[in-house]
């Protein structure tokens, strides 16, 4: 049975004659009466009751039109959604992404993406640099927004959308308040709160780094995985923390935050976002055109 022969069946039954369905359909008479009748041989059953003015359905006939056309819709749904998938508006997009842009790029790049793209199933996955380029790597994640610098993995790519640099956060009371602007050296022998070391690099490196080409050595109090929590134990007074600029807006007030000047230009940091080389999907594809049509931001005290 072909869906030719469906669109055959249901023009004869509308016209209720081969005559008038034959012209409407813009082909003679006989082929469609044949074509008629093998469907109904196919089927097993008289499908029209032959009269001298028309023809009529018979009950096979009535229950096969409704399943006729629902057949038909189905058919132009499957052309549609496919047509759909193809061009990256339907189907399924996994994102994995850093804490440090969930109140700040996130949003932004979500918001617009969700609106160009509606029928696009979202899954964000709150991640550390190394488990996205991970996932990135093995498949599991169609994109992702990873802190940089990080170690490049084999078939990933980087875009980069964010150039920043450091900060100081302190609690409100600590003595460097009294300064509008710091250099690294003010750093030094104050109780400090790090970052965790990553396989992916990230904050611990950047940091380590900036560090070690100012030849200053904090005393090292704690370490955080994520911005959010250095600057929690940074409220809590257990330190100082080196926290990237541009997410200070997002930041709680109740913490003090001073511009770090003098920072070597290889000490720099930013947010990329990461995308698979080859086997792109098509709305991973569509996010990183939208991405990387957005001009990179810079990081504002």
């Amino acid at each position: 049975m072909e869906l030719r022969q469906l669109r055959q069946f249901i023009a004869v039954a509308d016209a209720q004659s081969f005559s008038r369905a034959a012209e409407k359909l813009h082909m003679a008479q006989p082929p469609l009466s044949v074509a008629i009748r093998k469907l109904e041989e196919e089927v097993g059953t008289p499908l029209f009751e032959r009269e001298a003015r028309g023809v009529r359905l018979t009950p096979a006939g009535h229950a096969a039109l409704d399943a006729a056309r629902r057949c038909l819709v189905d058919a132009d749904d499957v052309i549609t959604r496919a047509r759909l998938a193809a061009d990256g508006d339907e189907g399924t997009l996994r994102i994995g992404v850093i804490g440090s842009v969930i109140f700040g790029l996130m949003p932004q790049f979500i918001n617009q993406y969700s609106t160009r793209h509606p029928r696009v199933r979202l899954e964000v996955r709150e991640a550390t640099n190394y488990e996205i380029m991970t996932a990135l790597a093995d498949g599991t994640l169609d994109a992702g927004f990873v802190r940089v610098p990080t170690t490049r993995v084999s078939g990933v790519q980087l875009l980069m959308i964010e150039e920043d640099v450091f900060c100081v956060a302190m609690p409100l009371t600590h003595p460097l308040t009294s300064k509008k602007t710091l250099v690294p050296e003010d750093l030094n022998d104050q109780p400090f709160i790090g970052y965790s070391p990553s396989r992916a690099g990230g904050l611990h490196a950047a940091v380590t780094l900036l560090l070690r080409r100012a030849n200053i050595t904090p005393r090292l109090t704690q370490e955080a995985v994520q911005v959010r929590t250095a600057i929690g134990l940074v409220e809590s007074g257990l330190g100082v923390a080196l926290v990237p600029q541009i997410n200070v807006a997002h930041m709680p007030r109740n913490v003090a935050y001073r511009p770090l000047r003098k920072q070597p230009p290889d000490t720099h940091i930013g947010i990329a976002f990461a995308y698979r080389e080859t086997n792109e999907t098509p709305p991973a594809k569509r996010f990183r055109e939208m991405v990387g049509a957005t001009k990179v931001r810079q990081g504002k005290f």
